[in-house]
């Protein structure tokens, strides 16, 4: 296909992969509107002239992911492809105006019907714009800390082959906890979703420098920035993403993979 343009909304994590070393799963919106999932990408292996931040206008060429059943979801030709940034979308002060073009186009309150839509294979939606009614809580759970054995052996398998001029590629620091909101939705069904946002965990590992190593201190920050925050003071609307694994068996396939967050337009509207 030509080359697509896409701004960026959603950077994942990175996560150890068995064959394709360490991958980010990248989502945003075409110049129209609609979703669209690139994946897999070795982000962190690309140029600092490819390496995107949320908001910026990309162009790379996409192919259909026939791996995946999801309509939204693309590859990169290679994993050479060439990533182009094109631009950005600034945020535009507390309005986010441009930005809410792109974003709130189509935005889901019963979680429900969107799980419905997930599995229903004719229409498979697997990634949209959730406005939860309420938040009730923002929760952190401890979990492994070093990512499993045959992962990591695969990783080093990985590195094997690299040139003895190239940098060695660092293994990506485990999270030791996951994140998760608890909230309700507008007909009242209360959920508790993980969040697997880029941000997320970077935040975690600065306020546990900040706190000097007290897990529990980082914790809570990263508590006060989700809960207190963004919950209580902003116009909070989450990314969803289905896991490919779980799309069609899963209870809730849906992940939290990133968060929208401007001031809400009632407060902007007093200044």
């Amino acid at each position: 296909m030509a080359l697509t343009k896409v701004l960026i909304a959603v950077k994942t994590y990175p996560t150890i992969s068995k064959k394709y070393e360490e991958l980010v799963c990248t989502a945003g919106f075409r110049e129209d509107g609609t979703w669209i999932r690139i994946y897999p990408i070795q982000f962190r292996k690309k140029s600092y002239q490819e390496q995107y931040s949320k908001y910026e206008w990309i162009e790379l060429d996409l192919v259909k992911n026939t791996s995946d059943v999801r309509p939204e979801s693309y590859r990169p030709v290679s994993h050479d492809t060439p990533i182009k940034t094109i631009g950005k979308i600034k945020a535009d002060g507390n309005t986010w105006d441009e930005r809410r073009k792109y974003v709130l186009n189509k935005v889901y309150t019963n979680l429900s019907l969107l799980i419905e839509e997930a599995k229903n294979k004719d229409i498979c939606t697997s990634l949209a714009v959730f406005k939860p009614s309420k938040i009730i809580d923002f929760i952190w759970e401890e979990v492994e800390r070093e990512w499993s054995k045959d992962k990591l052996a695969q990783f080093q398998q990985f590195n094997l082959f690299q040139k003895v001029t190239d940098k060695k590629f660092e293994v990506v620091r485990k999270l030791p906890y996951k994140f998760s909101f608890f909230y309700e939705d507008k007909e009242g069904k209360r959920s508790k979703t993980m969040i697997e946002d880029w941000e997320t965990g970077e935040l975690f590992w600065n306020c546990l420098r900040h706190s000097n190593g007290n897990e529990r201190k980082a914790c809570e920050d990263v508590r006060k920035k989700y809960f207190d925050d963004f919950a209580k003071t902003k116009d909070l609307h989450f990314f969803l993403g289905t896991s490919q694994v779980y799309h069609f068996i899963g209870k809730n396939p849906f992940l939290i993979l990133g968060t929208f967050h401007p001031k809400p337009i009632s407060q902007l509207r007093l200044f």
